[in-house]
């Protein structure tokens, strides 16, 4: 059989109804026919089976997909992805085809962590993009490989310049810059407190932070204070 024929056989028989439902309202722009119902650990245990096949280039080169479990399959596929001249090849092919938060953030490609320096031109370029998860996954590789001791200013100057109306661009900024606080705090707070970030973004860094277990009571003070 081929791969397209076991992977909507396997599927359907992990597929269930109400999680299907339950999917589709936490996903909003895609009609309930495009869910079947499977849960995240049945999918990456089905994605490592699937990436060992010799066929398993057919269903990645096959866009856009029928189910949302298909994007989700593509996604921890690519995330398992070793060569990273592959890695790279395979997420830009797939990005435009992302159509919601849930697959763009399942997108970790775990080879990035070795190359992180040889993203940033990628990222660059994703940041600059009119779609709307290239730019969230841009961000995305931002807060996971360049805080910490990995931060410099200039990475988030690349994140507060983004300008966008889309809420799921700027919720994952507002993201960025809460975590930005708990891992490099003294470096962002400059951010809020010289209102680099548009109204929402800024009042949704705060709120984000202020729940962050990471962040401290006196800094959570502070930093309701700077609320616009």
């Amino acid at each position: 059989m081929s791969i397209f024929t076991d992977i909507e056989q396997e599927l359907t028989e992990l597929g269930d109804e109400e999680y299907a439902v339950f999917m589709q309202r936490l996903v909003p722009g895609r009609e309930r026919e495009h869910f079947i119902g499977v849960k995240t650990p049945a999918l990456r245990k089905l994605a490592k089976e699937l990436r060992k096949r010799p066929d398993c280039g057919e269903f990645l080169a096959a866009l856009p997909h029928r189910w949302f479990e298909e994007d989700q399959l593509h996604s921890f596929i690519i995330s398992e992805e070793k060569d990273f001249g592959r890695c790279v090849t395979l997420t830009e092919k797939f990005l435009p085809f992302v159509d919601n938060w849930a697959t763009c953030d399942q997108l970790s490609p775990k080879i990035f962590a070795k190359h992180s320096e040889e993203l940033l031109p990628l990222i660059d370029k994703f940041l600059r993009s009119e779609h709307t998860y290239t730019v969230r996954f841009g961000i995305g590789l931002l807060m996971r490989y360049f805080l910490g001791e990995s931060f410099l200013t200039g990475y988030a100057d690349r994140v507060a310049a983004v300008s966008s109306e889309e809420y799921y661009i700027n919720m994952m900024r507002a993201w960025y810059f809460a975590t930005a606080l708990a891992k490099n705090y003294s470096e962002v707070l400059p951010y809020l407190e010289n209102r680099r970030l548009d109204t929402w973004t800024h009042n949704k860094t705060i709120q984000k932070a202020a729940e962050s277990f990471r962040i401290t009571d006196e800094q959570k003070q502070y930093l309701r204070g700077l609320k616009a």
